[in-house]
């Protein structure tokens, strides 16, 4: 499952710094259950993976 359709696009790509950074700030997500999915799946792939913030080297997170 993603934003739109069975295949990440640009809309997950803008979804999930968000989400990442309302769990930063123990924003709740509990009213959120799509948005809690789709997370969880882009999240389970190498190129969501190899992007995130704790990834990078020059990263302060």
């Amino acid at each position: 499952m993603h934003c739109i359709g069975d295949t990440p696009t640009l809309a997950d790509i803008c979804l999930i710094p968000q989400v990442d950074n309302a769990l930063r700030f123990n924003v709740p997500l509990t009213d959120y259950p799509k948005i809690q999915r789709i997370y969880q799946q882009c999240n389970e792939l190498n190129a969501f993976i190899n992007a995130s913030p704790e990834q990078q080297p020059d990263s302060t997170l």
